[in-house]
C-alpha cells in the first residue's frame, strides 16, 4: 500500500501572522537601504523604524546575514521576474533578438531600483558571505536560465560546442566542466565563454547607468543600450555555426 499523501492546508493564523511581519521588515529594510545606501542596514535600525525591539526581530532573522541573505535573493528574484516579464510581453515574431529584450528588462528594474541593484551588484557588504548553495544561488541561477533560453534558443548543443572562441585552458575547461548542471554546467564551454562574455557587456552598460557614469549621453540611453545590446548578440550568432535542423532558422533565434 502506497504511503499516504501528506496533509496539507491552509497557514494557520499564527504562519500567516508571521507572513506579514516578515514582509514589513523587508520592506522596512528596503527603505532603509534607499535611504542610507546598503552598508548602512542594521537590525537596530530596521527595528527601530518599526517600533520594535532588536530582540522582537531575532525571532524572524537571527542575524543581519539572515536579513541581508532574504534582501538579495528577494531581489534577485524580482530581477529575474523583470527580464521574463518583458520576454513574455514581446510578440512571438519580432525582428529584435529576444536576448535584446531581456537584457532591457535587466536595464529597466535596474534604473528603476537603483539601490536594490546596488545591494546584489555594489560593494560586497562588510562581513557578510552569502551562504553556500542558498536562495541567493538558486535566485541567481533563475536568471541565468533566462539569458541561457534566450541567447542560445535554436542553436543545439553540438553548435555551441562548435561556437568560435578562444581554446580554454586545460585547467579552465576543467572547472567549466565541474559546473553544476543546474548552473552552467549544461553548456559547452565555448557557450559558457559567450554567455559570460554578453552579460559582462550587458551588466557594465547598465553598471555605468546605474552609478551616474553615463550621463553624457542625455536622454539617448535607451538608443545607446539597444543598438549596443543588438550588435553583441549580432556579433556572438556570428560565431556559432550553422548547421542542420534548429539553427538554420534565423527566425528562431529571434
Amino acid at each position: 500500500m502506497p504511503p499516504a499523501e501528506p496533509v496539507t492546508g491552509p497557514p494557520s493564523l499564527r504562519q500567516r501572522r508571521r507572513a506579514v511581519a516578515v514582509r514589513e521588515i523587508l520592506t522596512a529594510a528596503e527603505h532603509h537601504i534607499g535611504e542610507h545606501g546598503p552598508a548602512a542596514l542594521s537590525l537596530r535600525a530596521v527595528a527601530r523604524s518599526l517600533g520594535m525591539t532588536v530582540q522582537a526581530l531575532y525571532h524572524y532573522f537571527p542575524s543581519r546575514d539572515h536579513l541581508v541573505t532574504a534582501l538579495v535573493a528577494e531581489a534577485y528574484n524580482d530581477l529575474a521576474d523583470a527580464v521574463q516579464a518583458a520576454v513574455d510581453a514581446a510578440p512571438d515574431r519580432t525582428a529584435v533578438p529576444r536576448m535584446v529584450i531581456a537584457a532591457e528588462g535587466y536595464r529597466g528594474w535596474a534604473t528603476d531600483n537603483p539601490e536594490r541593484f546596488q545591494l546584489i551588484y555594489g560593494a560586497p557588504l562588510r562581513h557578510y558571505a552569502a551562504p553556500v548553495e542558498g536562495p541567493t544561488t538558486q535566485a541567481v541561477r533563475r536568471m541565468s536560465t533566462v539569458f541561457q533560453r534566450e541567447l542560445f534558443g535554436g542553436f543545439t548543443t553540438a553548435q555551441l560546442a562548435a561556437a568560435d572562441t578562444p581554446e580554454p585552458s586545460p585547467e579552465l575547461r576543467a572547472q567549466l566542466e565541474s559546473l553544476s548542471p543546474d548552473a552552467l554546467g549544461a553548456l559547452p564551454p565555448p557557450a559558457v565563454s559567450l554567455l559570460l562574455s554578453a552579460w559582462g557587456q550587458m551588466h557594465g552598460l547598465v553598471a555605468l547607468e546605474v552609478f551616474g557614469h553615463t550621463t553624457f549621453i542625455g536622454d539617448h540611453q535607451d538608443e545607446v543600450f539597444h543598438s549596443a545590446m543588438r550588435n553583441m548578440v549580432e556579433g556572438i550568432h556570428r560565431r556559432i555555426p550553422t548547421g542542420p535542423g534548429e539553427g538554420d532558422d534565423p527566425a528562431r533565434r529571434q
